[in-house]
């Protein structure tokens, strides 16, 4: 937060609150209100706001995000050209490799889960579309730094911060402009329990306009499954065939 005079307080405490709503995946007045270090009236105002012009819903004496969002989040999605030619590319891929494919891109320095799709056998991903994450622990973003200047990665380090989910996560900058300069050279990234014990990910870059984000394709699965052998010689091929069709589709689209 600051004190630049053209921000609203209001509307940042109200976003600020939506996101504590989320991250708690409900909860009550005093719950938040203790969570956000608020007073109790000002929790309740906010929540009680949000739900009557239906941001919010009360379930069980607890306040959840509603299905409001999904109506703007959707007409957001629908509008990215990137969504819009790549979804079936990445169905197909996922099919292919039955593994779990995902399309990404970048906002605000942070990597966007813009589509993702799995076979009824791959391995189970919980991880939501529209996520937004840090982008140094995932392969689609670490795909996506690779395409920046090391200043640019410098300064997106330096506001959001390297935080390590796991022991396997660089949170280091020299180490993750070390990794960013290997990705480069070889054309991929590799994401290995960086994110989540268990699951490795491959990623490569998709080539897009300067008006659209940076962007990536990203194939996941159980590590085992994911050995320098079969990324080499069946997903990494699988990944750049897709991410080409993409992009002569976007250039048509």
């Amino acid at each position: 937060m600051t004190d630049d005079p053209n921000r609203i307080k209001a509307v940042e405490n109200a976003f600020d609150i939506v996101e504590n709503v989320a991250a708690l995946d409900g909860c009550g007045v005093r719950e938040l209100a203790d969570h956000m270090g608020l007073p109790k009236s000002t929790a309740h105002v906010y929540l009680k706001t949000l739900e009557d012009i239906g941001y919010l819903i009360r379930r069980n004496g607890e306040y959840h995000l509603g299905l409001r969002f999904l109506n703007i989040g959707g007409r957001v999605r629908h509008n990215s050209n990137l969504y819009q030619v790549g979804r079936n590319e990445v169905d197909k891929l996922a099919r292919e490799m039955n593994e779990v494919a995902t399309i990404g891109c970048e906002e605000n320095g942070y990597r966007v889960m813009l589509y993702r799709t799995e076979p009824a056998s791959a391995v189970f991903n919980n991880a939501p579309t529209g996520e937004y994450t840090h982008m140094h622990y995932t392969a689609l973003g670490k795909e996506i730094l690779s395409q920046k200047s090391d200043e640019e990665i410098v300064s997106i380090a330096e506001r959001q911060g390297l935080p390590q989910p796991t022991e396997h996560t660089i949170g280091d900058i020299d180490a993750l402009l070390d990794e960013i300069e290997t990705i480069r050279s070889r054309g991929y990234s590799i994401e290995d329990e960086e994110r989540v014990k268990g699951v490795k990910s491959v990623a490569v870059p998709v080539e897009t306009n300067e008006i659209m984000p940076q962007a990536a394709i990203s194939v996941a699965g159980p590590k085992h499954e994911f050995d320098a052998q079969r990324i080499d010689e069946e997903l990494v091929p699988a990944l750049q065939n897709t991410a080409n069709v993409v992009e002569l589709k976007m250039k048509h689209y």
